[in-house]
């Protein structure tokens, strides 16, 4: 079974725009070559990938799973070429790490510089994402690395443990909950709150919690990083819940209070994620290693597996 690279790029155009005129014109061909190709494809795979009708194509199952793997094997030519391009220019390695909003925001920026200060010829490329697209994204090689945290029991991957945070309540000292001891979730839901972007790893999950509670927080205004959800909660405009690490930092210069939430999902296990099996090179075992050093761990050479509570952040 052959398949070209172009075939694939242009069924994923038809694919993603639900029609063979569309995707003729995104891949600049005619629709009877596109028509032609498709008819190519689908006898190369030897079954249907796309139901047609006169308002345009749908995916038949196997057309599911051609997508599924096209996008992949195109995503991994894009991640290739860029690594060449920076090895044309003398970088010696490249790593893709995929994160949540904890480790992006909260102490990345200092492993970061502690590891590119030793390995001036490594690129690092740090992407924040949601947890489903992170452990994805290690399974299929998108991604070297990938950094969260919560329950993870998934085959394929390689989890090197290296701390503890718990997610914690903040608010100005004047609020009705600053002295309430320990807070439930659903204590929080009479107040107005300060919610993150939706990208963020932590919004989306707390957007699962107000669906499993079958109520909605009031939202009274969205910030970009958890420095902005202390500086808002300090000014009043509402509470917000942050990781414990980043709200005992900012507690320094705001005057804001740290209250425990009583539920088994803020305390969270964090891992670096690896697909199993894989040989890593020198160069990116040390920026896990980097990883584990800056919390006191061990090292990625025997990685430690604990079982984890928690939610991803």
């Amino acid at each position: 079974m052959h398949f070209e690279l172009r075939d694939l790029r242009l069924f994923i155009h038809v694919a993603e725009s639900k029609s063979l005129t569309k995707g003729a014109e995104r891949s600049h061909l005619s629709l009877p070559a596109v028509s032609a190709r498709i008819k190519d494809l689908e006898a190369e795979a030897g079954v249907r990938l796309l139901y047609r009708a006169p308002r345009g194509v749908a995916l038949t199952p196997a057309g599911q799973s051609v997508l599924q793997h096209a996008r992949v094997i195109l995503g991994q030519i894009e991640h290739l070429k860029s690594d060449l391009q920076r090895f044309g220019e003398g970088v010696q390695g490249s790593i893709r790490v995929f994160a949540n909003t904890t480790a992006v925001t909260e102490f990345m920026p200092e492993v970061l510089a502690t590891y590119l200060a030793s390995h001036p010829q490594v690129d690092v490329d740090l992407q924040e994402r949601a947890t489903s697209e992170i452990i994805r994204g290690v399974l299929d090689g998108t991604t070297d690395l990938g950094i969260t945290s919560g329950p993870l029991d998934v085959d394929g991957l390689e989890k090197h443990h290296f701390s503890t945070d718990r997610l914690i309540l903040v608010t100005a000292p004047g609020h009705p909950l600053a002295t309430a001891g320990r807070v439930r979730f659903a204590d929080i839901m009479e107040y107005d709150y300060i919610g993150l972007h939706q990208s963020s790893t932590l919004q989306n999950f707390v957007d699962q919690l107000m669906q499993n509670a079958r109520r909605r927080l009031h939202i009274r205004v969205q910030v970009s990083n958890f420095e902005s959800v202390c500086r808002m909660a300090e000014a009043g405009v509402g509470i917000g819940i942050v990781p414990e690490s980043a709200a005992l930092r900012h507690r320094q210069t705001m005057k804001i209070v740290i209250q425990p939430l009583d539920e088994d999902w803020a305390v969270r296990e964090r891992y670096v994620l690896t697909r199993r099996g894989e040989s890593l090179p020198a160069y990116t075992l040390a920026l896990i290693d980097t990883i584990l050093a800056h919390h006191g761990a061990g090292s990625a050479r025997a990685p430690r597996k604990q079982k984890s509570r928690g939610v991803p952040g």
